[in-house]
């Protein structure tokens, strides 16, 4: 239900003093609202006990928390669990627990719909509808962290966001929400282990370099030849690889953080020898290691899985080039949860 009121949690903790203050109330009450809202998670304001009842009822009064939902839980086969996350006015995006025997990962949405146009993701078939609020994408992870707490016995350890959306076309609140993420008063994760991917907006990638970011940056990038890459994802026409080189020559600069290249390899698309040669040289400019995706396919159309001896191929040529390199299996393909599939079915 969309309302007129504000959502509480748009104010900061300065902002929370100063609004008890003005009500003839003590600063520190503020304090406890924003610990209840943060770290400890509340839905609602009669969740907050030590307040009293007339601070409830005001807060009840003047503001609102637009706590998201899950809507729906799927459970894959291989223990991947799929979220349909219904937001306050209704749309809904996907957020993903992928469990090995050693991690819980979090794979989380930053956009309603998709910015871009990558023609082999089911999400961008969505138009993109808005972004997400940074308590919104926070709420995703403390779902997830639930979820881990009670399926797998241990708390969430790492966080992709490779969700819907292109997160650095909503760059401000995916810093807000990681802000919250990591702070001793939101979740207290470590930045390390939070990877922003991204398809490469050259201009967004230098920024989050100047702003000095802890997490760790992810390129989707496909091919690193132009007519190709143009020809799967449209948008490089206007950020082409000569710049997203640049911008990540600058990063490394900047941060001496390793970059990861996400790398699907389509049959009949970029799984030749050309294809193969011109990642190894793209790769060569800063350190990077290469995680080769499993195609996950989103209808009977043109992207179809390359085959065993082109992946090879791009293995052995990678490993004797010096570049790390592995192959990510899927998870979560039988309830769509997989890498491209997010596209609310549901």
């Amino acid at each position: 239900m969309i309302t007129s009121k504000k959502d509480i949690r748009a104010l900061t903790k300065v902002q929370l003093r100063d609004f008890f203050e003005s009500k003839g109330d003590k600063a520190f009450r503020g304090n406890q609202v924003y610990e209840w809202l943060w770290s400890k998670g509340a839905h609602s304001f009669s969740s907050m006990t030590n307040l009293s009842k007339d601070t409830r009822e005001m807060l009840e009064e003047n503001f609102v928390i637009n706590h998201i939902k899950v809507d729906q839980m799927q459970r894959s086969n291989d223990g991947t669990i799929k979220n349909a996350v219904r937001l306050h006015d209704d749309l809904i995006v996907e957020s993903v627990l992928i469990p090995t025997e050693t991690r819980t990962t979090a794979c989380v949405s930053s956009q309603v719909g998709c910015s871009l146009d990558c023609k082999f993701c089911a999400t961008s078939r969505l138009k993109r509808m808005r972004n997400l609020n940074p308590d919104e994408i926070y709420d995703q992870v403390v779902a997830i962290d639930n979820e881990s707490r009670l399926y797998f016995d241990r708390p969430l350890s790492n966080i992709v966001f490779m969700g819907m959306g292109e997160p650095l076309m909503n760059y401000n609140n995916v810093l807000k929400a990681i802000d919250k993420i990591t702070s001793s008063e939101g979740l207290g994760m470590s930045p390390k282990r939070i990877t922003v991917s991204t398809s490469g907006v050259p201009k967004m990638i230098r920024k989050m370099a100047d702003d000095e970011v802890k997490f760790k940056l992810a390129v989707s990038l496909h091919s690193a030849i132009d007519e190709v890459r143009t020809s799967i994802m449209p948008f490089n026409e206007n950020f082409p690889l000569s710049e997203l080189r640049e911008a990540l020559e600058y990063w490394y600069s900047k941060t001496k953080s390793r970059i990861t290249y996400e790398y699907v390899v389509w049959k009949g698309i970029n799984d030749s020898k050309r294809d193969v040669d011109a990642l190894v040289k793209f790769c060569r400019f800063a350190p990077s290691k290469v995680n080769l995706i499993e195609y996950n396919p989103i209808d009977e159309g043109e992207f179809q899985q390359a085959s065993d001896q082109a992946i090879q191929l791009y293995v052995s040529t990678l490993e004797q080039s010096g570049i790390t390199v592995t192959v990510r299996r899927s998870r979560g393909k039988d309830i769509d949860a997989a890498c491209g599939q997010l596209a609310n079915k549901s």
